[in-house]
Order: C-alpha cells, then sequence, then structure tokens
C-alpha cells in the first residue's frame, strides 16, 4: 500500500541576513569590507550587499544609508520556494499583519514581510537568492569558498540577538517555537520573577543559536543587541582584537569564551552606524532529536556569559545591554 506523501509544512532553513540602516555608509563599509573582510557584492542608491567568504548567496549583509541607525530587516531563509506563501498564508489565518517584501533587497526573490508578534521585530522570509560569482581578481581556487580570505577574515553571518521588553518576551519566543520552528537549546530565567524568560538561545540548524532573544534593559520591544559573524578560530579573535585595539573603534567586550554555546567571542561596534557587532568562533553543535534545553541559574549562570575572559557588564546600567532600535512593519 502506498503512503501518503509527508508534508512537514514551512519551515526556516537559517538566518541569512540583515539589514542594518547607518548613518555613515562610508565608514561602515571600511569596517566590514576593507577590516572585516567582507566582499562588496553590489552597491547602489546608498546600499551596498556584502558577504563572507565562504557564502555563495548573493548577501547575508545590507548597509544602507539613512540618518537613523535603525535595524530595517532580519531576513531568514525558508528550506522550500513554496514556504515563502506557505507561510505568508499561515501568518494570515493568525491575524498577523503582512507586507510583500519582494524586490526590496537585490538579488533576492520572493519575500514576506512581518513583525513577530509581541517582540515587533520585522522578519522577512524569502527562499529564491542569487548566486553570484565573485569578481576574477578576489575569487578563491578553493571550491567551497566564494572568494578569498581577506581582512579579519569573516567567514559568514552566524546569528542575531534579540531583545524585547519583560512583558512580551515570553509572547515571543514561545509564537518563534511554536510557528516558525525554532527549538530551545539553552535558556535563562529571571531569578526576582521566575515565570518570566530573561534570554532564550533558538536555533532551527545544529548550532545552539540562530537567534537569541532576551529581555531589553530599556523594557522596550523591536531593540537589537548584536549580528554575530562567524570566523574561522579563536585565533582570529585574537588576531582581530590586537589590530582593533590600534584603530579608533570601541570595544563592546572580550576577547573571551561564552559557557552558554561555548564558543569565543570579541564585541565591537560599527564606526558607521554604533550597531554592536560580534566575531564568533567555536561553539558546539545539536544533533540530538531529543535534546533537552539547558537552564542555567545562579550562580553557575555568571559561567554561562563568561566561561573566561573579562565578566560581561550586564549589571543595571551596564554598557553591554545597550542596543538600538528596528523599524516597524513600513520600513
Amino acid at each position: 500500500m502506498t503512503q501518503p506523501e509527508y508534508d512537514p509544512g514551512p519551515q526556516v532553513a537559517y538566518a541569512g541576513s540583515i539589514n542594518l540602516g547607518t548613518p555613515d555608509l562610508d565608514a561602515s563599509l571600511w569596517f566590514f569590507r576593507d577590516l572585516l573582510g567582507m566582499e562588496l557584492v553590489e552597491q547602489v542608491d546608498g546600499v551596498a550587499y556584502l558577504r563572507g567568504y565562504q557564502e555563495k548567496v548573493h548577501h547575508s549583509l545590507v548597509l544602507t544609508s539613512q540618518d537613523e541607525a535603525v535595524v530595517n530587516s532580519y531576513g531568514f531563509r525558508v528550506k522550500r520556494k513554496q514556504d515563502v506563501e506557505l507561510f505568508h498564508k499561515k501568518f494570515e489565518n493568525q491575524g498577523v499583519q503582512t507586507l510583500d517584501a519582494s524586490g526590496r533587497e537585490r538579488g533576492r526573490g520572493e519575500a514576506v514581510r512581518f513583525l513577530v508578534p509581541g517582540s515587533e521585530h520585522p522578519f522577512e522570509f524569502y527562499y529564491d537568492i542569487d548566486k553570484p560569482l565573485a569578481e576574477e581578481s578576489i575569487r578563491s581556487k578553493n571550491l567551497s569558498n566564494s572568494s578569498r580570505r581577506r581582512g579579519l577574515g569573516v567567514r559568514r553571518i552566524d546569528h542575531i540577538n534579540l531583545q524585547t521588553s519583560a512583558s512580551t518576551v515570553n509572547q515571543a519566543e514561545s509564537w518563534m517555537r511554536d510557528e516558525l520552528g525554532f527549538k530551545r537549546r539553552e535558556f535563562v530565567r529571571i531569578p526576582q520573577a521566575p515565570d518570566i524568560i530573561m534570554a532564550s538561545w533558538l536555533s532551527v540548524t545544529s548550532q545552539v543559536h540562530d537567534v537569541a532573544i532576551g529581555v531589553a534593559a530599556e523594557d522596550a520591544p523591536a531593540q537589537f543587541h548584536h549580528v554575530a559573524f562567524n570566523v574561522e578560530n579563536f585565533h582570529d579573535i585574537l588576531t582581530a582584537a590586537d589590530e582593533i585595539r590600534d584603530l579608533d573603534i570601541a570595544y563592546g567586550a572580550g576577547p573571551g569564551k561564552h559557557g552558554i554555546g561555548q564558543a569565543m567571542y570579541l564585541y565591537v561596534h560599527d564606526p558607521g552606524s554604533g550597531h554592536r557587532i560580534e566575531l564568533y568562533s567555536g561553539g558546539y553543535h545539536i544533533y540530538d532529536p531529543d535534546w533537552d534545553a539547558l537552564e542555567w541559574k545562579l550562580p553557575e549562570l555568571a559561567l554561562g556569559q563568561t566561561w573566561y575572559g573579562d565578566v560581561l557588564d550586564v549589571g543595571p546600567g551596564g554598557s553591554f545591554l545597550g542596543t538600538t532600535p528596528s523599524a516597524g512593519l513600513q520600513p
């Protein structure tokens, strides 16, 4: 007897891109292209599209010249072409307002834009994206690289860290798990209010997190904490710290190693926009289909934030808690 073909429904494949508004496009381009070594794929009308040296798709980073340093969108690629429309219909049936985002970014096809219920972060889902060859002058002989390694050697986008208000974080985190298929990997509750998630690390891939969401110090929705770009090894983090120390770039924290996720980190700020950028290396992968989410509690939580290195300043008024805003449904 022939069994009917199983359809898992629409699924998210990975965190694919981020669109950062910058008041100083030239300074941001210098930072990402010349210092971090990302490839400038295309630049049109004040918008620059970049990718890491192991990314085959058109872009993972969009820099948009604008007056305010606002995150315009968080892009996620879905697993199948039809999933864009399937998610679109699903959201409309739930009463989640959507916009057609097709053509909003170069090199990308059909896309849908919506705000995450609760957190109000502007997500864009897409599948079709161009895969251009790098210019011959920077093309790599290694077939798995889109271009030669340059600068500090950013390979790819790794994850995005979002923040929202304490009153909405549970709703947003649950919705991303229940409706988008993200799995909770590690998490922390607010010690004084244990029913509220302080931070949660979520993924649809084997990574510990493709997205993290937590409570913003400003207790406001739609806040952006950082975007992480992956580099090959721990030594690259130390090299980056050494070189950046000689430049007029604001350190955020690090270098150090997280207990949560077990990756080495260095936080800096894009000099053109002030957005926080994490250089990220290492980490562990999860292959168990029955993985139980790990809860970090006091006093071990301090080790989760910093396994070694400078302790992150996450107390009241701590500099590590500062965020930048996100755009609304109408960018």
